[in-house]
């Protein structure tokens, strides 16, 4: 796994050279000189979509490292060992040599200098192009500083290029931290240079949107406790009716993230992959196929739409199981566009035919389809990376609404939810049911883990400790005649711990080279 360290990507280079004679003094080729290189439209995009390139790659790393933190989901395979980090994550066994957090980091600020860059050559009184990309690289900044926030607390600000005196950056408060998102994200949506979608229909926009911005800014309030400000952002992504909830006359729920329905109607905002049958390795992604079925230990799928590659590392956990079916029935819409079970790919002519690490649940809506992809190679997929949808517009809206004091608001905004998922409507409304919708609506899409700890310090409930503390203690083992045992994990350390697990550990890579950075508590 590629490792880019902070010094790095702060950086970009640090050139060492000596002369001992003007003779030396060559010039060198391959490098960029700021102070010439952006002065036209296509040299603003080109350092605009190396920013979007940078952060499409983190969905890998990112999204398994957000579900294995949580109750949803364990680290499968064909055995014990297949994924050493991933089991090390999921059972709250890691450290700071962690090397999905390494990367997860060191990109967060590759993006962040490549922002930073833009911001300290584009001209802020360009053109319209220099304009939109001045915007674009304000919401990038915020949106990366907004996850480290919410994953690591208080991480170095880096709001500049830095000069070589500037390397050690010591860890930023709280307060500085918001101030930054909230000026980037401001700054960024009043500009009047970020796009819209046409129409509700317009599945062309690949680009950062206004409203994307505006529901970044709702969730920073949300996450500070600001719930009518929240709200007030929420709302303004509603009140544009640029998006709304994907319904069966547009596709079927489980086929929300299938690659023709890229930028569909619910999409605030996707990293785009774009097929191209001359460099079929050039943009896609492994992620879908190594979260997909241990495929190499069943028969019968290649006689499905499911492609028939898949390591299985993301396996369904009955707890999760068990939640869909006490608020749906085992009949549910939503539950059996989410996963199915064993006896359901039994009767798709699919067995399992050596053991695996499984409950006995298969992920449905995130399976790749043999029918969508354009190449041939079983390695590539070139699904776009969806990083929100209206859904989670929707029921953080209804979160702000209700801890704002909103209830009826908050109520019609879950019954939307419900409606799609073909459930019948509340007629009262708890935190607990909003809390239970976002958990069953974005299974699988990186939101539950940030969720628990959030909830545990706005409610005081140990919502974190009381899903997460069993991590790690077993696993189970399924056999060709499907029957599940499970089996201990054997770890003296495992499990959510209070007053640690709340905080991924900064990098020790990072502390090494920066020693002004002070390690979260625990590690």
């Amino acid at each position: 796994m590629k490792k880019i360290y902070l010094v790095a990507a702060l950086t970009s280079a640090i050139l060492v050279a000596a002369s001992c004679s003007d003779n030396l003094d060559i010039k060198q080729h391959g490098t960029l000189n700021y102070d010439t290189y952006y002065q036209t439209d296509e040299q603003y995009l080109s350092a605009d979509a190396a920013m979007y390139s940078t952060y499409a790659g983190l969905e890998y790393n990112l999204m398994l490292c957000r579900n294995m933190l949580t109750d949803d989901f364990i680290a499968g395979g064909a055995q014990r060992g297949d994924n050493f980090d991933l089991e090390n994550m999921n059972e709250f066994s890691f450290d700071a040599e962690e090397s999905y957090i390494q990367s997860i980091f060191s990109t967060y600020y590759t993006v962040i200098y490549k922002a930073n860059v833009i911001l300290g050559h584009v001209p802020a009184d360009g053109d319209a192009t220099a304009q939109l990309v001045r915007a674009e690289a304000k919401v990038f900044r915020a949106w990366c500083y907004f996850d480290l926030i919410s994953q690591f607390g208080n991480p170095p600000i880096v709001d500049h290029e830095l000069a070589p005196s500037e390397y050690n950056v010591p860890n930023g408060s709280t307060e500085e931290l918001w101030a930054l998102v909230e000026k980037d994200l401001t700054e960024a949506i009043e500009s009047g240079s970020l796009v819209s979608k046409t129409s509700i229909n317009d599945n062309t926009t690949w680009r950062v949107t206004k409203e994307f911005a505006e529901a970044i800014l709702g969730k920073a309030y949300l996450w500070q406790n600001k719930y009518k400000e929240a709200a007030a952002e929420f709302d303004k992504v509603i009140n544009s009716q640029l998006y709304r909830l994907a319904q069966d006359t547009d596709y079927a729920y489980g086929d929300l993230h299938r690659i023709p329905n890229k930028h569909n109607v619910e999409s605030i905002f996707e990293s785009n992959r774009v097929y191209d049958s001359n460099n079929s390795y050039g943009n896609f992604t492994l992620f879908y196929l190594m979260i997909n079925w241990r495929t190499d230990h069943m028969s019968g799928v290649s006689g499905t739409e499911v492609m028939d590659t898949g390591w299985g590392f993301q396996c369904p956990t009955k707890d999760l199981y068990d939640a869909f079916v006490k608020d749906e029935g085992v009949n549910g819409y939503r539950l059996n566009q989410t996963m199915k079970t064993y006896d359901q790919l039994k009767a798709m002519g699919i067995n399992v035919t050596s053991n695996i690490i499984s409950y006995g649940y298969f992920m449905w809506k995130t399976r790749p389809v043999k029918a969508d992809r354009g190449y041939s190679s079983d390695f590539v997929y070139d699904a776009n990376a969806l990083w929100m949808r209206y859904a989670e517009v929707l029921l953080c809206a209804a979160e702000a609404n209700f801890r704002a004091g909103d209830t009826g608001k908050a109520l019609s905004q879950v019954n939307l939810i419900r409606k799609r998922a073909k459930l019948p409507d509340l007629k009262t409304l708890t935190l607990d049911d909003i809390k239970l919708e976002k958990r069953l609506e974005l299974c699988a899409e990186g939101q539950r883990y940030a969720d628990l700890v959030r909830y545990s310090a706005v409610d005081g409930k140990d919502d974190a400790y009381e899903a997460l503390k069993d991590n790690g203690s077993v696993y189970p083992v399924m056999d060709a005649s499907g029957n599940v045992t499970l089996k201990p994990c054997n770890k003296t350390l495992y499990g959510f711990k209070k007053g640690k697990s709340e905080l991924l550990p900064y990098p020790a890579t990072e502390i090494r080279l920066n020693s002004a950075i002070k390690q979260n508590p625990g590690y």
